[in-house]
């Protein structure tokens, strides 16, 4: 593929990217929009001890710690190897989280992540043991326990080593099961709060009047740009659930900041349907500096005095860039008018990335520019 054909292909891909959200904006539904108050999950985390590995664990001189665990457990199960020198392979210390999701009952299970801590390579094939998961307050929510699904291959051998994802890490299916209910009673409130995702005062107004018009009087009370109360006895529901089930699939169609992401190892930008730039001329070009170290070894003739020497000899070049024309975005300029300007200019993603830093530098911009 020559270097033009190249360019187009990329500059279809980016123009693509950037007139997706020139969709007309949906509705969404509130369930999809705000966090209802108390009904949220609650982090776990616990250590354990994961085993049956493929000579790719821990090595227990690089990881002591992997050797106490490891005669804690045997202790338990009645094996004392105090004193004894155990140094296996096939078992690595991990950290495993998960996630106790709201109104989790005594009996069910949730997904686990489990990783290495140590100098394991792999943890494809490993069992995780018993291991009890804590929450905040130091109490054993939950129990994991089962076969570690890696999300990686490792192969290695005497001069190379290859690697395919991440074989350090791995989850477990509904690997826990849960011991301990979180202590809430949703029946007991009398007003249940609506927690935006992303703040907005113009969002928080239109779902406050979207339930108040469901309902046909005042039950909603915007607070703030990220809270709307909902009165739960004015709605009439015989409960705070009841209430939630006939409010959570109400649209409303959702406001957001103008915003342009740029991902500069990718080279991906996202522009927002608001993004607008006052008036502004944009140009693109640059330099290319290449510099080539060259050294020339130096010898004595054949049975001569003297010492072989490197001579350094660096080659430079400095070349101009093909000349690109001037471009003006006029005022108020739209995210499509922004794209064909910056396509008209010839520019690749990466440069572009450059030229939206530049336009923002300069104050034209007006959206937030993210970079990551």
């Amino acid at each position: 593929m020559t270097a033009r054909r190249f360019r187009r292909a990329w500059a279809g891909v980016l123009l693509l990217t950037l007139l997706l959200p020139l969709q007309a904006v949906a509705d969404v539904r509130l369930k999809d929009l705000v966090e209802f108050d108390g009904v949220r999950g609650n982090d776990l985390l616990g250590y354990g001890l994961v085993v049956g590995l493929d000579g790719t664990g821990d090595g227990i001189r690089n990881a002591p710690f992997t050797e106490d665990i490891m005669a804690n457990i045997l202790e338990r199960l009645g094996v004392n190897v105090t004193g004894e020198q155990v140094r296996p392979r096939n078992v690595a210390a991990v950290i495993v989280t998960a996630t106790l999701p709201p109104f989790a009952r005594t009996g069910g299970r949730v997904d686990v992540t489990v990783s290495a801590i140590g100098d394991a390579s792999s943890l494809l094939g490993g069992t995780l043991v018993m291991t009890p998961l804590n929450g905040a307050d130091g109490q054993i929510y939950a129990v994991a326990q089962g076969s570690v699904l890696a999300g990686g291959v490792a192969a290695q051998g005497e001069a190379a080593r290859e690697v395919r994802g991440v074989p350090t890490a791995g989850i477990i299916p509904l690997g826990a099961r849960v011991e301990r209910e979180v202590d809430f009673t949703l029946s007991s409130l009398n007003s249940i709060r609506l927690a935006l995702r992303a703040p907005d005062f113009t969002t928080a107004a239109q779902i406050e009047g979207v339930i108040n018009a469901f309902y046909g009087r005042g039950v909603a009370r915007m607070l703030d740009a990220g809270t709307v109360a909902l009165d739960v006895g004015a709605t009439g529901a015989p409960s705070p659930a009841h209430a939630l089930s006939r409010i959570e699939n109400l649209t409303v169609r959702p406001q957001t900041r103008a915003r342009v992401v740029v991902d500069q190892r990718s080279g991906t930008i996202v522009m927002g349907a608001d993004v607008r730039i006052s008036r502004v001329a944009v140009a693109q070009g640059g330099l290319t500096l290449r510099v080539a170290e060259e050294p020339a070894v130096v010898q004595p003739n054949p049975f001569a005095e003297g010492e072989t020497i490197v001579i350094p000899r660096t080659r430079t070049e400095i070349e101009d860039a093909p000349p690109t024309a001037m471009a003006e975005l006029a005022a108020g300029t739209s995210l499509t008018e922004i794209v064909a300007g910056l396509n008209a200019l010839g520019v690749a993603p990466r440069e572009m990335i450059d030229i939206l830093n530049s336009i923002n530098a300069a104050g034209a911009l007006h959206a937030e520019l993210i970079v990551r």
